[in-house]
């Protein structure tokens, strides 16, 4: 996918990036030059973030080369913590933030350097919708992780600094996706996945900081429990989770335990699931395969998350500035725009808006009906003329946040009890 030539333009050579705070004087759309000098940075991420259509407009428009390491969500995480001299870039989920900070392997960003730093969505800095609206804070909410006490900083600051945890790169709602041509009847809690009528076609995620929370959402949808905390459960409250669950594994409610994008997909397109954990790109994947698949909006809520960029703590100074060029082209729009049509949601909503139509813009953001077909970012038609977005408009979504996916105290007892329980 090419940009508009009007971007085209507005990306031309007309202007050097100057120095290392030269983003502070560029807006939106201004140049960005490619250099002589190789500008490779090494991003270690997840499969889920891992784009070649992100990585080759970058280099289009920038000249950074993107190399990606791409592993599971644990292993980000043991990564960061092992191997920070293994990466350059780091795009992390706002959850990890509480072991990764402590360790000293990060550096946070400078926020004076980001230019549209100020734009960044309140759902992530504020906690709350553009209307005010204030948001659910169970679990690690982003805003709670977002300031550091300062540029070398091991502890996070509980109010605003110049200095960030994470730059913000995508967000979204998580529920349940469902295959409506199989279960032909209305999906609307939690409580389903546990129904025996998809006994031995329910899959859930098998990341345990994760599943912990989906588990969760269903046990207390059942009306087995209510949490205190569906982010930080006590060890009895895990204890009984797991029990549940258990005992639903071992009556054959599941099919199996997804660890990446992939394999939810091909369960899901394959019907050897019918309900299951899922991320929206997974279901938006499922329908470009030309198989019916909902992002089921659900009355308990959502389990929400946030992805963020930081810099490893080993990176030179020459990669630093690339990062924050990087970053900066980044939340100029294309990306954005790019991540918005696959379900996900922008951290810099106005210039994502930018390079979408109207009709884009009306059916993944305002929930309005679409005028004309929807396309996934290859091209293939996703929904056709007149359908509604899974769950409505962003308000509508991110407004019905339950929790946020979270790292427990009891981190380790999760994991213990969460191998049991897949080996059950």
């Amino acid at each position: 996918m090419s940009v508009t030539s009007d971007l085209k333009n507005k990306l031309s050579r007309r202007t050097l990036l100057k120095s290392a705070t030269v983003g502070m004087a560029l807006a939106v759309g201004a140049p960005f030059v490619k250099s002589a000098q190789p500008k490779v940075l090494r991003y270690l991420a997840t499969d889920l973030d891992e784009s070649a259509a992100i990585s080759k407009q970058c280099f289009a428009d920038t000249g950074i080369q993107i190399e990606y390491t791409a592993v599971s969500t644990d292993e980000v995480s043991r990564r960061a913590l092992t191997k920070p001299n293994s990466f350059d870039v780091l795009e992390t989920e706002y959850f990890s933030l509480k072991n990764l900070v402590p360790s000293g392997n990060i550096q946070g960003l400078d926020t004076r350097k980001i230019l549209k730093f100020n734009d960044i969505s309140p759902v992530i800095t504020k906690g709350e919708l553009q209307n005010g609206k204030k948001l659910s804070a169970q679990g690690t909410a982003p805003w709670e992780v977002l300031y550091l006490a300062g540029a070398d900083s091991r502890q996070f600051s509980k109010t605003a600094t110049d200095f960030v945890t994470l730059i913000p790169t995508t967000y979204n709602a998580d529920t349940l996706g469902i295959r409506p041509d199989l279960i032909k009847r209305p999906i609307e809690s939690w409580a389903e996945l546990l129904n025996p009528e998809f006994k031995g076609r329910a899959a859930l995620v098998n990341i345990p900081s994760i599943g912990m929370m989906d588990a969760a959402m269903v046990v207390e949808a059942t009306g087995q429990h209510r949490y205190a905390d569906k982010g930080n459960m006590t060890k009895a409250e895990i204890d009984l989770t797991m029990k549940i669950m258990t005992q639903a594994k071992k009556d054959g409610q599941f099919r199996g335990f997804w660890k990446d994008f992939n394999e939810s997909v091909t369960l899901m397109a394959s019907g050897q699931t019918v309900i299951q954990s899922m991320w929206s790109p997974a279901v938006t994947k499922v329908k470009s395969l030309g198989t019916p698949c909902v992002f089921q909006p659900l009355k308990e809520g959502y389990r929400s998350w946030a992805y963020g960029l930081c810099a490893s703590k080993a990176t030179t100074q020459a990669k630093l500035e690339w990062t924050y060029e990087f970053v900066n082209w980044f939340l100029s729009g294309w990306a954005g725009a790019h991540l918005n049509r696959q379900g996900y949601y922008s951290a810099v909503l106005p210039t994502a808006k930018a390079q979408m139509t109207a009709n884009e813009w009306g059916f993944w953001m305002e929930g309005k009906p679409a005028v004309a077909d929807i396309t996934a970012p290859d091209g293939t038609v996703i929904e056709k003329a007149g359908a509604k977005r899974d769950g409505g408009s962003y308000d509508e979504r991110m407004g019905n946040v339950a929790c946020w996916n979270a790292i427990m105290d009891e981190h380790d007892y999760v994991v213990k009890k969460w191998a049991e329980f897949v080996a059950a």
